[in-house]
């Protein structure tokens, strides 16, 4: 009798680990669903640079392990930041 409880225990602890597992994936989901919305989002612009500053952001993105258009939006970021303090 004990051994068959001792099973049904470990079974129905299964069973909320596997609820838990589904709940977390679920969340996963609609996390990543939210961030692809968001990155949706993104206003598109044509932007047109001189070809040394172009060389510059581009070493300075690969410095900071960013892509190009990252660092023009990081910096774009500060500065607005640095304008409202």
């Amino acid at each position: 009798m004990d051994k068959n409880k001792s099973i049904e225990e470990k079974e129905q602890e299964l069973t909320q680990r596997l609820q838990k597992l589904q709940q977390m994936e679920k969340e996963i989901k609609e996390k990543e669903k939210s961030i692809k919305q968001n990155e949706k989002a993104k206003k598109q612009v044509i932007l047109r640079i001189a070809p040394s500053l172009w060389e510059e952001i581009s070493r300075w993105a690969d410095e900071d392990f960013r892509s190009i258009n990252s660092q023009i939006e990081y910096l774009l970021t500060e500065c607005v930041r640095s304008r409202k303090k």
